[in-house]
């Protein structure tokens, strides 16, 4: 439980700041967004430290997305411009999806590196899964762009905070039916069996 509320407890401070922070510090509806980064930005700190303090280390994909938010963020509230905070996630996925790209490149998956120990796939299904995340950061981020740059600033925030996870829930059950088909036997009977 504490796990799942300092992965997810940041974006729903900034959801909650974004709808109700300037009726809350008496300030005009324009600084909403702005709220809400700040308040974001401290939340992801409290998070992160929340991890370590309890002797634990947050995975490097967190920690580079916290960097983003924390550079990006401060942007955000030095300029006092919206753009910046909105466009982050599309450079985190593309960032993502480049590192992808490059170790494809090399014939290598860094997702493997990465999850191999769990995950006992061949290289060449890890390749095959890269190459299908690649894909789906880049829409995740061709999406991110569209949104924000369509839409309002609240449906951008309620997009970002509960479009994402679902979509990318929906994206990993999709590669079940590869996964299934190329774990070994054993590792789905230990797995029911830890369970």
């Amino acid at each position: 439980m504490r796990k799942t509320i300092e992965e997810f407890g940041p974006l729903l401070v900034f959801f909650v700041l974004n709808a109700r922070g300037a009726d809350w510090f008496s300030l005009p509806e324009t600084q909403s967004l702005f709220i809400a980064t700040g308040g974001f930005m401290a939340a992801l700190v409290v998070a992160i430290a929340s991890t370590y303090a309890r002797g634990e280390k947050p995975n490097n994909l967190t920690l580079a997305s916290a960097g983003f938010v924390l550079v990006f963020g401060s942007i955000t509230l030095f300029l006092q411009d919206e753009m910046f905070i909105k466009i982050k996630p599309t450079l985190v996925y593309l960032l993502f999806a480049t590192i992808l790209t490059f170790g494809l490149m090399r014939r290598r998956s860094y997702l493997q590196m990465l999850m191999g120990d769990m995950l006992p796939l061949s290289s060449e299904i890890w390749l095959v899964l890269t190459r299908r995340w690649t894909i789906f950061f880049v829409f995740l981020a061709l999406l991110n762009e569209a949104v924000w740059r369509t839409q309002s600033t609240d449906v951008w925030v309620s997009f970002k905070v509960f479009a994402i996870l679902p979509l990318t829930i929906g994206f990993m059950v999709l590669q079940m039916p590869l996964l299934r088909k190329h774990l070994p036997e054993d590792f789905s009977e230990n797995h029911n069996n830890d369970g």
